[in-house]
């Protein structure tokens, strides 16, 4: 594991994770003088500045911390990093761009290095909560709505609907367009004095081409943060689910065991869902960072006045979170532990009263099924003596049985359900 200087003592969830490093400031003025260098380079390309200004730009360091405090001045990071710069690279750096120019490009690249890391962990949870689909696919488990057990399902069904939404917002999250940004002062190019920079500069830094300067049309920060925001609640959901499941009383997963995981400094007996717990604590906080870059879509005029500063911290915020979430995630999901037995355990006869009615009112009608049903219950007459003999199943060990009922013809169609799922995350037409 890579621990950085500054680990995440207060967001364990991130610390040593690959968001953090790509997150950090160093990562940050890395950003910014590559923005800055790939300006350089685009201008060089035109014969607007000499060829070496690139070069000394993209050789120079700079310490963060320094940065930081002399940003005080102007409000923002680039007006001391051009100094900097210009010490060591000359005047022709950071001709005709302004400070938000390369302050927003930064912000793109940071975020392109961390999608990249974050889109590779998405596709091991996915992955690896599609094997569990598949290989629970017909595991009975009881459905749970409000807290209190409802009707038969599958844990293969739980864990497809896990897939389906990692599945959506993984591709949610790379759809986003992540534009380098260019305009001078006031996004007329004047000082520059030629579109023709546009998409060299665009080249230049791997990010994608504007089609206008976008300093007060902040859509793709907001976009990247509605995806960023999708992907925590999908993984929260996750999160969720096994922290409920592996409740004591209900025990029918558990995370993967490792030296010193879950552990309770005041009870040793305890193994807490601790890989659960922190990804829900992402999924928590990413939402609310993720308004402020909403709001920050009110930037008046031609520059903003706050709004833009705001991004900047709630944006590497949820960047550090969801990437630190879905590492974790994909730990979770590629070692949680399943216990059928216990599933199994667990069904209440009670969950199985809509079946029962149901096959019942083929034959009797819906409303003299149910009250034939609801008499059973009643009396603690069991529901399998009602059904016909091809829906029993063996009371002792049957395959899928509970309570003398054939749970595979109880659960309907879920089975099929995780089919499509599995279909469609393979890219397939589902049946």
């Amino acid at each position: 594991m890579n621990i950085s200087p500054r680990a995440e003592l207060l967001s364990p969830v991130a610390a040593g994770t690959a968001a953090e490093a790509a997150t950090s400031d160093e990562a940050w003025v890395r950003a910014l003088i590559d923005a800055e260098a790939a300006l350089a380079r685009a201008q060089a390309r035109l014969g607007l500045i000499p060829d070496d200004v690139a070069q000394a730009v993209a050789g120079a360091r700079v310490d963060p911390a320094e940065l930081a405090v002399r940003a005080r001045g102007a409000g923002n990071p680039v007006v001391p990093l051009v100094a900097a710069l210009r010490e060591v690279a000359g005047d022709q750096v950071h001709a005709g761009a302004t400070s938000q120019d390369i302050m927003d490009t930064a912000a793109m690249l940071v975020a392109t290095r961390v999608r990249e890391t974050l889109l590779a962990d998405l596709d091991r949870t996915a992955g690896a909560v599609a094997d569990l689909a598949r290989r629970h696919r017909d595991t009975p488990m009881a459905g749970r709505t409000l807290g209190q057990q409802a009707v038969p399902t599958t844990f293969g069904l739980r864990a497809a609907g896990w897939l389906a939404a990692v599945a959506e917002a993984r591709d949610r999250l790379a759809a986003v367009r992540l534009p380098a940004q260019l305009g001078g002062a006031a996004g007329t190019l004047a000082a520059l004095g030629t579109t023709e920079l546009l998409p060299l500069f665009a080249e230049e830094t791997g990010l994608a081409e504007p089609v206008l300067p976008w300093h007060t049309l902040r859509g793709p920060v907001a976009e990247l943060g509605a995806a960023l925001a999708l992907v925590a609640g999908a993984l929260g959901k996750i999160a969720t689910d096994v922290v409920l499941l592996a409740q004591t009383e209900i025990g029918e997963v558990a995370e993967p065991a490792a030296p010193g995981r879950g552990g309770s400094s005041a009870m040793p007996h305890k193994r807490n869902p601790v890989l659960a717990t922190m990804i829900r604590s992402a999924a928590l906080r990413v939402p609310a960072y993720a308004q402020i870059l909403f709001a920050a879509q009110n930037a008046g005029l031609d520059r903003p006045t706050g709004e833009w500063h705001a991004e900047w911290q709630p944006l590497n915020d949820c960047l550090r979170l969801v990437g630190g979430a879905a590492e974790t995630a994909a730990e979770l999901t590629a070692g949680l532990e399943v216990f059928p037995d216990r599933m199994r355990a667990n069904l209440r006869e009670e969950l199985l009263t809509e079946y029962v009615a149901g096959r019942l009112a083929e034959r009797d009608g819906r409303a003299a099924a149910k009250e034939t049903v609801a008499e059973a219950v009643r009396e603690g007459r069991p529901l399998a003596d009602l059904l016909p003999d091809d829906d029993r199943a063996e009371r002792a060990g049957g395959p899928g049985a509970a309570f003398g009922v054939d749970l595979t013809k109880a659960v309907g169609p879920a089975p099929r359900l995780v089919d499509r799922a599995l279909a469609a995350y393979a890219g397939k037409e589902p049946e």
